[in-house]
Order: C-alpha cells, then sequence, then structure tokens
C-alpha cells in the first residue's frame, strides 16, 4: 500500500532528527546522479541525471543548523545564518541521521560534525545525514531566509493540523466539496492526508461523503478535536510506516497498529462491529462506517447526533 508521509510522519521524523543536528555544522559529501524534484539556483543545461541541479550553498553546506521547523508535511532545516531548506519526503522518501538508509537512491550525503561526548573535550565525531527517494516523488527547495520560507509556507498552506481550532475549519470548509476532499486540501488544513482523514471522520462520527455546507458548527468543533487527538496519537506511536516510512533514526512507526478505518474495508468496525464500507472521494479510496458515521437522510440534510 503506497501512501504519502501526513503531519504525524513529519512530525515523528522531525522530533527524532532534531537532537542529532541542532547545534551541529553540516557538510555537504556528495550529491547523487539521481534527479529529483528540487528548485533552487543551480540547476544548469544539460541531462537531467548529470546536471548540478542545487548548489552547495543551498545544501546548507557548512551551515550550523538552529532549529527544524514544519507545518503541515513539510520540514524546513534552518541554519543560523538563515538559509532554509525544505525537505518533502513524496511517497518514498526518506531523512536519516545515522541510522541504516540503505545504499541506492542516495540524492544527498552530509556529514553532521558534532562534539563527542563523554570522550574528552574537544573531540568530534560525525555521523551522516542521509536524503533518499526511490520514487523521487519528493524534493528539496532552498530558501535565502526564514522570511521568505514563512512567507511561502503562509501562502500555499492552511493552518496546521495539529493545533487546528474550530472557528479556522469552519471558516474555511464551506461550499459543496465532500467534507473528505475538503480534508485532503492542503490550503484548507495543512498536514492531513488520506490515512488521518478517514480515522478523523470516524472519530468526529461524520461521513466522508457529507458536504461541508451541511456540517453543523458542533460537528466542525468535533472534527477539528478528532484531527487533532488522532495526530498526537499517531505522533506518539512514531507515525505509521506502510511501506516507506522510517523516522529520522531509521526506525518503522507503529500507528498503523491502531487505524480504526483506513485500509480496512470489509473487516468489522472496531466499535459496532458492522462492516465498513469503501469509496472513492476526490480520487482517493475512503473507508467508513456507515453506522458510526451517519450520513445524509432523506430530505437532503446531514443526520445530526
Amino acid at each position: 500500500m503506497c501512501t504519502l508521509p501526513e503531519l504525524a510522519e513529519i512530525e515523528a521524523l522531525r522530533r527524532t532528527i532534531a537532537p542529532a543536528l541542532i547545534g551541529h555544522v553540516l557538510r555537504l559529501t556528495t550529491i547523487g546522479p539521481h534527479d529529483m524534484r528540487a528548485r533552487g539556483n543551480g540547476r544548469g543545461e544539460g541531462r537531467r541525471t548529470q546536471r548540478a541541479w542545487m548548489t552547495p550553498l543551498e545544501l546548507l553546506d557548512g551551515a550550523t543548523v538552529q532549529s527544524i521547523a514544519r507545518h503541515g508535511k513539510r520540514l524546513a532545516i534552518i541554519a543560523a545564518d538563515g538559509r532554509c531548506l525544505v525537505v518533502q519526503l513524496g511517497m518514498s522518501g526518506q531523512l536519516i541521521a545515522g541510522g541504516d538508509a540503505g545504499d541506492s537512491h542516495q540524492h544527498v550525503t552530509w556529514l553532521v560534525t558534532k562534539s563527542a561526548r563523554g570522550q574528552g573535550a574537544g573531540r568530534l565525531a560525525s555521523i551522516p545525514l542521509i536524503f533518499r527517494d526511490p520514487r523521487r516523488f519528493g524534493g528539496l527547495t532552498a530558501y535565502e531566509s526564514t522570511t521568505s520560507l514563512y512567507e511561502s509556507w503562509n501562502a500555499e498552506l492552511g493552518p496546521d493540523a495539529l493545533t487546528i481550532q474550530a472557528q479556522a475549519l469552519r471558516s474555511a470548509m464551506t461550499g459543496a466539496r465532500a467534507v473528505k476532499v475538503a480534508l485532503l486540501d492542503q490550503t484548507i488544513v495543512a498536514g492531513v492526508g488520506n490515512i488521518y482523514a478517514d480515522e478523523s471522520l470516524h472519530i468526529a462520527g461524520i461521513d466522508p461523503r457529507i458536504r461541508c455546507d451541511q456540517l453543523s458548527p458542533k460537528r466542525v468543533t468535533a472534527l477539528a478535536l478528532a484531527i487533532r487527538t488522532i495526530l498526537n496519537r499517531a505522533i506518539k506511536h512514531g507515525g505509521s510506516t506502510l511501506r516507506d516510512y522510517r523516522s529520522g533514526l531509521g526506525a518503522s512507526g507503529t500507528a498503523q497498529a491502531l487505524h480504526a478505518v483506513y485500509g480496512r474495508a470489509g473487516d468489522p468496525c472496531v466499535c459496532c462491529r458492522e462492516s465498513l464500507h469503501e469509496t472513492r472521494l476526490g480520487g482517493r479510496t475512503t473507508v467508513w462506517c456507515r453506522s458510526c458515521q451517519p450520513g445524509v437522510n432523506s430530505t437532503g440534510a446531514a443526520d445530526r447526533k
């Protein structure tokens, strides 16, 4: 089963990789031959697999890492001099510090130079930091400053799903779109994908096919709470590893064992034991429980709990 890492996976990555990077220096060692999605000034002419697609400066060569930021599904390594490098994992991307990242499809490798604790004052040790992406749907984007980074995020993304509040969600979820489709729109709420949209709608008791303009304020409030709850639970368990996702230390997540509806069409609902149903909304497979998530009644209005 292939799916994009969502907010929970990127936040788990951020929390595991931050201690290995913050306060330490990145030294660029290898730029792999594989072309990928990259936005920087170093892209030249010629064959796609041979061009210099980003400059060492854009790839944070020599930078001291100040912080690791995240908004929605996007992760940013922020240097003390203001340079920023945004990492998007796509379907199969991994960013691993000091762990086993595999030998293939390594697009960029850095050495992270850090003080070796307990081995004498001033002694330095280095660990590799590797970005790899076999399917190449992920990518890197360079920004000259945090100002340009946050301007881009604010222009392209809605409120972060981990802290989404009912008022912001209610203001954005309008019109005739199905609520599931709206949740996948990153300009409405940043970070929710197919997995956690299904899971959040289940815990909120909302049929994914209901139109946004049929949702009562009470249901939108329940949905905002459900999104925060589901994401926090998934982060606690290291995210969901369905195939390629790994934490910043190379570990698999275990949140997939907690999925109540995603990927479980035909199985019994964990709450009521009725069979789960499947459809496609916005081109994405959607699973829900007709009993726990009541839909539209004969008058065309959303059933209300």
